[in-house]
């Protein structure tokens, strides 16, 4: 549904559904817009869900995984601020000549000529507005549009009164000033929330759209998953993914599952072994029974976990919306008592009304718009400075909130390479090591051919792969292997590689994670004010060395659902999480945490979950991250009260009837100004406060 864009849009929908007969629960995901509704399927007619939905001015559309596209909606909201900004611009070049002294038939050719420049704004550029108001007032509730559509239209009707029976006073300017500033606010605002994209489409792509399909008498047919049943034999080749849960019954292979466990290791299969959905066939090709469908497969119900876990974290409100909620009453009854209050004391209906307008123009959120957003692109700025992304402008209020650091440990606190360390071997048996390992894509190969490679070809022949084993060739009638100790050579407990001819051990290789830089201050900083823990999906006594390595505490041997288990369970706690991983297998922690990051070395999926993406290779950029991100909260809170203390200046003045909607509006624009003037101070040392004192020097 695009038309969902705020907080306020999810507890309208929310709470109209859950009130339906027959509603179970509604949850709204803001990111992905989409509506999730369970209802009691006791035999009766469905809830009416299309109907209440339309009726609150919220048109639902079929949900799809692969539905791409621009973003129209912003695309329409600049198109309405470059004909507002046009319309004000000239209205108020041409209201110069008024104020500098035009008067008799230039004045009323004026204030024709911008009445009619004030239309293109008020028809084109205003309906952003008009359109949420009437929603919101068709469903029976209010919203901040309300005020503003009110104010526009009075302003706009009073200075048409004017012109058409020769007024002094006309307020186009103020009209057309009004939709642009709010126009700008409204257009940062939505520009920083679309950039928190939801990661489920990225995910369905993980999978193929069908499979190869062998029947009883060995024909062959390329089917739909969604026309395969489980049972069904499959064949995958190598370097494709597998595209639903299965056993595998012939060939042997090894499995990239790094998506769901994060270990980048490939682990054998052969027959009679489990395959899942979206791992990553390396070596061989494979034929496989099916044991689920494509709606209970493995990758699916990844899809689901994350889908959850997002949609939980989206009832998170930006303080904006918070104050939609008693902004749009006060200012009505504001403008009602101003009115009656005039007339009563004997003001004519002309005065009364002007009195109104001025005070719905002068308490106009302007202020509130800009604030938020306006401290949301300077941030953003500031945290791309220093290598950092931030996708959901939600997510720098919530980073300011954590206090507690769960980070992944392959790829996020290592750096997944290994750096293999010689145990034996002479410079000549490493090169000819190197020159083998360089012909297979086995992560421990590709290190070791990095790290000793040479310029001189060796001529090898009858090159094979053994899955889980290693790579084995000949040259000249020698049998040289590269692999597991006990296949490649002897036994050896203190190599993990050994490289050998005709079993005879040439040279021995360990490995080890290499800690991504700044890890062990990052991890010192943190445990100041934050509760710091690491979940892998690696060996348990592996993260274990790891963490007493850096002081934090550590789970290992952990499945996609432990990760999601265990940020729930601190959130039970009440503890706000941020995770940091870099894998499918965080994915759904992510989008169950409070907030999330991820290296820009992450999976594709997990970048697109993730509300900060850092792209240096650095760790000091989750402190970097919390630091601003604490900043903006301290700015956006001092703009809120700078735009409270002006309406509690204003409003007095504006009800006392010393301002017009003219000087109404341009206050309202000095008080924009000041918030945005405000805003521009992050990243200021002199400003920042005594809480980023000891993050700022741990960056130092």
């Amino acid at each position: 549904m695009p038309a969902i864009h705020c907080g306020a849009c999810i507890r309208t929908i929310e709470t109209a559904l859950d009130a339906l007969p027959g509603v179970v629960s509604s949850r709204v995901n803001l990111s992905s817009r989409r509506v999730t509704v369970r209802w009691r399927d006791d035999g009766v007619v469905a809830p009416p869900l299309v109907r209440r939905l339309v009726e609150l001015g919220y048109e639902p559309n079929l949900f799809s995984l692969e539905a791409t596209g621009r973003d129209a909606q912003l695309a329409a909201l600049v198109r309405a601020l470059a004909v507002a900004a046009f319309c004000s611009m000239n209205i108020m070049m041409l209201s110069g000549s008024v104020w500098s002294g035009a008067n008799g038939g230039t004045r009323e050719m004026l204030h024709w000529i911008c009445a009619g420049l004030t239309l293109p704004a008020l028809l084109y550029s205003g309906r952003v507005f008009y359109q949420s108001a009437w929603s919101a007032m068709r469903s029976g509730h209010t919203n901040m549009d309300v005020p503003i559509t009110i104010g526009i239209a009075l302003a706009f009707a009073l200075s048409l009164y004017d012109t058409i029976f020769a007024g002094d006073q006309v307020y186009y300017d103020a009209v057309a000033s009004l939709i642009f500033f709010l126009l700008i606010g409204r257009t940062l605002d939505h520009a920083m929330r679309e950039r928190a994209r939801t990661a489920v489409s990225g995910l369905a792509r993980l999978s193929p759209a069908g499979a190869l399909v062998l029947d009883e008498g060995g024909e062959r047919a390329y089917l739909p998953l969604a026309d395969i049943e489980p049972g069904r034999l499959i064949s995958v080749a190598a370097g494709d993914r597998i595209p639903l849960d299965g056993v595998v019954i012939a060939g042997q292979s090894a499995l990239d599952r790094s998506m769901l466990t994060g270990e980048s290791l490939p682990e054998p299969v052969a027959h009679g072994q489990f395959a899942p959905a979206g791992a990553l066939n390396l070596f061989g090709d494979l034929t496989m029974r099916t044991t689920a469908d494509v709606q209970g497969s493995t990758l699916h119900r990844l899809v689901k976990l994350l889908d959850d876990a997002e949609s939980g974290r989206t009832r998170y409100r930006l303080i904006a919306d918070r104050a939609a909620a008693w902004y749009s009453p006060v200012v009505h009854l504001a403008a009602v008592l101003a009115f009656l209050g005039w007339m009563l004391v004997g003001s004519n209906l002309h005065d009364a009304t002007t009195v109104a307008i001025a005070v719905l123009i002068i308490t106009c959120p302007c202020a509130l718009g800009l604030a938020v957003p306006m401290v949301q692109v300077v941030a953003a700025r500031r945290l791309f400075d220093a290598g950092i992304l931030v996708k959901d402008g939600s997510a720098l209020e919530r980073m300011a909130e954590v206090d507690t650091v769960v980070f992944d440990k392959t790829g996020t606190m290592t750096t997944g390479l290994s750096a293999p360390a010689v145990l034996s071997g002479s410079a000549e048996d490493l090169a000819m090591a190197a020159s083998l390992a360089g012909l297979s894509r086995h992560p421990y190969s590709g290190s070791i051919a990095r790290a000793f490679a040479t310029d001189r070809p060796v001529a090898w022949t009858e090159i094979f792969e053994h899955a889980g084993l290693g790579i084995e060739a000949r040259l000249d009638a020698q049998v040289y292997r590269l692999g597991r100790p006990g296949w490649s050579g002897p036994l050896d407990a203190d190599g993990r590689t050994v490289f050998s001819r005709d079993g005879k051990v040439l040279a021995a290789f360990a490995f080890e994670d290499q800690l991504r830089p700044g890890a062990h201050d990052v991890a010192r900083s943190l445990k100041v004010d934050c509760r710091v823990e690491m979940l892998s999906g690696d060996h348990p006594a592996i993260v274990g060395e790891l963490s007493r390595k850096l002081g934090i505490a550590s789970k290992g041997g952990l499945m996609p659902a432990d990760k999601l288990a265990r940020i729930a369970a601190l959130q039970a706690e009440g503890r706000r999480v941020l995770m940091v991983g870099d894998g499918l297998n965080d994915t759904a922690a992510m989008a169950r945490a409070h907030v999330s990051m991820a290296p820009a070395s992450a999976a594709d999926i997990s970048r697109n979950r993730a509300d900060f993406v850092f792209l240096r290779n650095d760790l000091s950029a989750v402190l970097h991250a919390m630091m601003i991100a604490r900043e903006a909260r301290d700015l956006v809170r001092q703009n809120l009260g700078l735009a409270v203390a002006y309406n509690a200046i204003a409003l007095p003045v504006a009800i006392a009837g010393l301002v017009n909607p003219f000087i109404a509006a341009i206050a309202m624009s000095a008080s924009s100004i000041i918030v945005v003037l405000n805003a521009l101070r992050l990243g200021w040392h002199p400003f920042r406060t005594h809480r980023l004192v000891p993050m700022r020097e741990a960056l130092a």
